[in-house]
């Protein structure tokens, strides 16, 4: 079953930080990786896309949205629910908050919460620990250190 996923509402249930500047990327990367796992297509939306950035990105079988900041994601997931007519049936809503839930369960979409499918994701991935770290991808702390050295490497 498909999945459409409130961004933001998802973050911090996974134990990553709103306040990191790649929470998002890190999100993207973690979802990546249910999708290869779960072979699930993802549609994730995320609110207050900056200037200039694209403002739908393909990462394989996961989309994700960055809605500018004259909307927000709970408008942008209600009007995709909508456009589906009866096929949301068909999808899954994740999302802890109360308007995106109904608006879901209006169109007969299924409706999970973030705490809830952060479970998922956990246990999907938990069954990866034997896989070799080169066919895993990075992790989001991988990315991060990453990042940090790359800056660093900059400015010396």
């Amino acid at each position: 079953m498909p999945y459409l996923i409130d961004g933001h509402n998802l973050i911090p249930k996974l134990g990553l930080r709103l306040d990191a500047l790649d929470d998002e990327l890190a999100l993207v990367t973690r979802l990546q990786e249910f999708c290869r796992l779960r072979r699930a297509q993802v549609e994730v939306y995320f609110d207050g896309a900056p200037p200039g950035q694209p403002v739908v990105r393909k990462f394989g079988a996961l989309t994700a949205h960055f809605i500018r900041q004259t909307s927000s994601a709970d408008a942008a997931i209600e009007v995709r629910l909508e456009k589906m007519g009866k096929a949301a049936h068909n999808w899954t809503v994740v999302s802890s908050d109360h308007r995106v839930q109904n608006a879901a369960r209006a169109v007969h979409a299924q409706v999970i919460s973030a705490e809830e499918f952060a479970r998922l994701v956990t246990t999907a991935q938990s069954g990866t620990a034997s896989t070799p770290k080169a066919d895993r991808g990075l992790s989001p702390q991988e990315v991060e250190a990453w990042l940090l050295l790359f800056e660093e490497r900059q400015k010396g």
